[in-house]
């Protein structure tokens, strides 16, 4: 076991992939929670499809991947938030109308242009191969700002992810901060993408805190019990991946299925005690 661990730190590209995947686990632990409690969790994949579509768009055009998908899924992200508040509106058939769509018109694009190549693929389905030094820089610095906004603003997170209508009535600034959020969970999908590809990434946000609340049942009890499945899960993923050569973003959440079932369990006989 040990000389696999020396052998996967002994690759640049693992380590890069290793600390640009941790930073990912965590910041998608900690959005996942305030997603899955206020009911949002479908926009973490909606949006995945989008960054899709975007970067198919992007590799068309041959322009910088990220200079068109970060853009594009802010502003979706945006407008999906806004959908989930006009009751008028089913927020989860918009979610599935540009999801779909937007992955439609990435195959369509690619196929009518040149094809799927192999760095759209790894978008798509994920790959550790093509993390860049610019990757890790920029992954540091959201999980810095993520863990920030989470710090500096824990309370008024808390108010505004279980009564949103009390914490405006309180003079909190909950539209302000719903837009924050939206931001910064396009972010971890559109950096995300590169480990996990863009069919698994919302997996990352979902099954932590999906998971925890199976066992756990205050909000702070949650949200460090996601931080610590995202993390364990990763490394078991990425570990099985390199030793029986299989898909990154398919063994992490393979992992995290079995994460679950066991919380289920464990949460059962909690219950029954």
């Amino acid at each position: 076991m040990l000389n696999i661990i020396y052998e996967i730190f002994s690759y640049p590209f693992m380590v890069k992939a290793i600390i640009v995947g941790l930073l990912i686990s965590i910041c998608s632990a900690l959005l996942g929670v305030i997603l899955v409690l206020k009911r949002y969790s479908m926009i973490g994949d909606g949006l995945s499809h989008v960054g899709f579509g975007a970067l198919a768009i992007a590799t068309v055009l041959n322009k910088e991947p990220l200079l068109i998908c970060i853009p594009v899924v802010v502003i979706v992200s945006f407008f999906l938030l806004k959908i989930n508040e006009n009751r008028k509106i089913k927020g989860d058939s918009a979610i599935a109308l540009i999801s779909t769509s937007s992955l439609a018109i990435g195959i369509m694009v690619l196929s009518i242009s040149k094809g799927i190549n192999t760095d759209v693929s790894n978008y798509l389905f994920g790959s550790i191969l093509g993390l860049t030094n610019k990757d890790v820089i920029l992954t540091i610095i959201l999980t810095i700002v993520v863990i920030l906004v989470f710090i500096i603003f824990y309370n008024k997170i808390f108010a505004i992810t279980f009564d949103e209508t009390f914490s405006k009535a309180t003079g909190i600034n909950a539209n302000l901060y719903n837009m924050i959020i939206a931001f910064l969970t396009s972010l971890v999908i559109v950096f995300g993408m590169r480990t996990m590809g863009s069919l698994l990434i919302s997996s990352l946000m979902i099954f932590p805190t999906l998971t925890s609340m199976r066992v756990f049942k205050s909000f702070k009890q949650i949200i460090i019990n996601s931080l610590v499945v995202s993390i364990i899960c990763f490394l078991i993923g990425v570990f099985l991946s390199y030793i029986y050569d299989m898909p990154t973003g398919a063994s992490i959440s393979v992992v995290n299925i079995v994460a679950f079932l066991i919380y289920y369990i464990v949460g059962i006989i909690k219950n029954k005690l």
